[in-house]
């Protein structure tokens, strides 16, 4: 098991100290939230940063913690932007990326609906497989030929690749059991399940991941090399209830647990990044 932390929000000029302060407490990964404009309460704006911005500080501020988005709705984004950004970062930080990427929350992120990007589901998703075989496509370093229903990439060559071989990893949203979204995944290289019907409000249950992970192990490829990302808020002050609520998790399959407290006091946060990963073992 792995142990990410995800940033929601707060001071974009901490964000580097954050990073640095997570890497020396023990945690795996850092990842920062991707919305535009989307609040977890009515009428009340949350505090967003530019991703690509706030990685950046942040990888030259570690050494070895892995940084990521959480998510990155690649369907409101242009994928050879997306590619030469996430690429770009992967240089920065010496093979340290990983993208997590879904259709994003059209209904509720004013970066959909209040500037005239698409909000279908269907459309969503089909942006979202073109743009990723596009950015797996440039990030090979070799020319790119593409026509889809969406995008048309015309002899596009990118250099320098990224470090990371063969690709940068990319995480992906599944919804489970539905067979189009998990066929998805397989293309790629890690899951971030969600049930099926699901809400701001649910709790993923440890049972989704035995189910999902079974699906891996008995259709991807490479199931050992492939990750399946489990989250929440664990007791900081107290490591033996933080590892008895991480441990079903990792026992189900999961490889990686995000903590992440998407409306805790900003020194709340820090308290509870300094005090480490929920470690099991």
């Amino acid at each position: 098991m792995k142990y990410g932390f995800v940033i929601p929000g707060g001071d974009v000029r901490d964000f580097g100290e954050l990073a640095a302060e997570a890497e020396a407490a023990g945690w795996d990964g850092m990842f920062v939230a991707d919305g535009l404009d989307i609040g977890f309460k009515p009428d009340e704006p949350f505090p967003w940063f530019d991703p690509w911005v706030a990685l950046a500080a942040m990888a030259v501020a570690t050494q070895q913690i892995k940084l990521g988005t959480f998510i990155t709705p690649v369907s409101r984004r242009r994928p050879w932007k997306l590619a030469r950004e996430v690429s770009t970062l992967d240089q920065l930080s010496n093979g340290r990326m990983i993208l997590g990427v879904g259709l994003g929350a059209a209904q509720d992120d004013g970066g959909f609906y209040k500037v005239g990007e698409a909000t279908d589901l269907k459309v969503r998703a089909q942006l979202l497989d073109e743009g990723l075989s596009i950015m797996d496509g440039l990030w090979k370093g070799k020319t790119v030929d593409f026509k889809g229903l969406h995008y048309r990439v015309n002899k596009m060559k990118m250099l320098p690749r990224p470090v990371q071989k063969p690709r940068i990893p990319v995480w992906v949203v599944g919804v489970w059991p539905k067979q189009k979204s998990m066929m998805r995944v397989l293309r790629w290289d890690g899951l971030i399940p969600q049930p099926s019907g699901a809400t701001p409000e649910t709790k993923v249950k440890v049972s989704l991941f035995e189910d999902v992970r079974k699906y891996i192990d008995e259709h991807h490829p490479r199931p050992a090399k492939f990750d399946i990302i489990s989250g929440g808020t664990t007791p900081g002050g107290n490591s033996k209830r933080a590892a008895q609520k991480v441990k079903p998790f990792a026992k189900a399959g999961a490889t990686w647990w995000l903590e992440h407290m998407w409306e805790g006091d900003p020194q709340e946060l820090k308290t509870r990044l300094k005090q480490g990963p929920p470690r099991i073992d």
